[in-house]
């Protein structure tokens, strides 16, 4: 069965603002997607307790939360939600091992990520259950 990205709920998270509303914004007009951003990891556990992401593309290292740590809380919670990790700094091997070594493995994508290949790869993700992105 198709499924429309408007029918998802996608949670990004950055730390820094302009990068998160960004790429909500690209993922919302763009894509047709239901895209929430979060400049704080710990907020997006807490809206994940109301909400349940279907995505969740998060930045791999901010101040309160790593990205990697905050994927697997929000899988912990929300089984069925995908991940796409962004990063722009090189320590985000020694994490990603860690998360591997715990049975985890994300998908990396690196900053900064051009729209297309960012809808791209979301496309991919779901190629499991026929996402159908809108058209702009």
């Amino acid at each position: 069965m198709v499924q429309s990205s408007s029918q998802l709920r996608v949670f990004v998270v950055d730390d820094h603002d302009v990068i998160a509303s960004s790429l909500a914004m690209i993922l919302q007009f763009l894509g047709g997607f239901h895209a929430t951003s979060f400049t704080d990891p710990r907020e997006a556990l807490r809206a994940a307790q109301f909400e349940s992401p279907d995505l969740l593309i998060t930045d791999v290292i901010m101040p309160q939360l790593s990205g990697v740590d905050l994927a697997i809380q929000i899988l912990d919670r929300c089984r069925n939600c995908k991940v796409l990790l962004f990063s722009g700094q090189s320590v985000t091997a020694s994490l990603l091992k860690s998360a591997q070594d715990r049975g985890y493995d994300f998908e990396v994508l690196t900053k900064p990520v051009h729209p297309a290949d960012l809808l791209s790869r979301i496309q991919r993700v779901f190629d499991g259950t026929a996402l159908q992105l809108s058209s702009p």
